[in-house]
């Protein structure tokens, strides 16, 4: 990335911070594995549980709740078949839910069923209280906040349903972690998926949280690693850096929500134009804008600001390069949209000026597609 580029696809991976890259280089002299018992090995410890209980306060838990994997993917794996080793007899997912959350339910062999949202792509609640009076304890799986859209979840009102029903409700908050304020408590949630890369950490380190509810089976075996959660030596650079990203990314909490009128410029400015802001009712993380112009095919926008120095993305970024149309948009009964979805997101360095960028290159490839349009025409 140089200087002079526009970067705007944070919920894709943020830019490393100074200060996460700082503590992985320190954690990279200490020459030892964490479970050897001489000096240097209690110093690599060290290095872990100090960082563990860094992330343990992003979300407010002990530090004995955090346990280290290797990213959100992984994190959202450990949570569901670990609900399904504990005997929960099916599975409900939110329509929105990142993939990593869909196709490991899929794979689990318990049922799935899909749990719908609103055309501004929150959970209906009503339809989660009826269908937990289904028989069949219920693993219930619905993310803080949307990748795409940014539309932030009735978390706590849904769990309140859920332990009601005797269920356990996983939340996958990577996007939200770093960008909104997060009580792991007050959301009433079960397990909670969290990843390094989304808040200024590196790529390759994630965590699961686990309340006093939820039993975790370990899916990787070998060494009693993690409490005997997951096995494996840790990656000790990369949790210092995700411990030195969380503290950051705790400290600049205002900051971040700073953003939230750029996006809402940017919004303003893009529906002028003929675009549809999409989610835009509902409570959002202050940093992410989702929008949709017809006949403008998401591939075409991406490429368009990026030769003009200006990188978003079309819906997520974890589908090996491929732009599709948008599940999420689909699930908001905007089929006609999803094609056309644009994803806008910042993060800590993004600037106001960033997202005045961004609108000037937007509209002005729209235009160009508009004028093309009507000469063929």
């Amino acid at each position: 990335m140089t200087r002079a580029s526009t970067y705007l696809d944070y919920n894709a991976t943020a830019p490393i911070r100074p200060e996460a890259r700082a503590a992985l280089l320190r954690a990279l002299e200490v020459p030892a594995n964490p479970s050897s018992v001489h000096a240097a090995g209690r110093a690599a410890r060290d290095v872990v549980e100090g960082a563990r209980a860094r992330v343990a306060a992003l979300v407010g838990v002990p530090a004995g709740s955090v346990t280290f994997v290797c990213g959100g993917t992984e994190a959202n794996a450990l949570a569901i078949e670990s609900a399904r080793a504990s005997g929960f007899a099916r599975i409900i997912v939110g329509a929105t839910e990142h993939d990593a959350v869909v196709e490991t339910a899929k794979a689990s062999g318990l049922p799935v069923e899909t749990w719908p949202v609103d055309a501004n792509g929150v959970a209906h609640l009503p339809w989660l209280e009826a269908d937990l009076k289904a028989p069949g304890r219920a693993l219930v799986c619905l993310m803080l906040a949307n990748n795409e859209t940014g539309v932030i979840q009735p978390v706590a009102e849904a769990a309140a349903l859920v332990r009601a029903a005797d269920g356990w409700l996983h939340v996958d908050a990577v996007q939200a972690a770093g960008k909104i304020a997060i009580d792991f408590s007050a959301l009433g949630a079960d397990t909670m998926a969290l990843s390094a890369h989304k808040l200024g950490g590196p790529q390759g380190v994630g965590a699961l949280v686990a309340g006093t509810r939820a039993t975790l089976h370990r899916r990787q075996h070998g060494g009693g690693q993690e409490r005997g959660r997951r096995a494996g030596t840790e990656n000790v650079a990369g949790i210092a850096a995700f411990g030195a990203a969380a503290d950051a990314a705790s400290r600049d909490l205002a900051a971040m929500a700073e953003q939230a009128p750029w996006r809402d410029a940017l919004a303003e400015r893009v529906r002028a134009e003929g675009a549809v802001v999409l989610g835009e009712a509902a409570h959002r993380l202050p940093q992410t804008l989702c929008f949709a112009g017809e006949g403008f095919g998401s591939e075409i926008q991406v490429m368009n600001l990026d030769l003009a120095g200006v990188m978003a993305s079309a819906g997520s970024a974890c589908s090996s390069g491929k732009v599709k149309a948008s599940r999420v948009v689909e699930a908001m009964g905007r089929s006609d949209l999803a094609p056309f979805a644009l994803r806008v997101s910042g993060g800590w360095a993004s600037t106001e000026d960033d997202w005045i960028k961004c609108g000037d290159a937007w509209i002005a490839a729209w235009k160009r597609i508009g004028a093309r349009r009507r000469e063929v025409a």
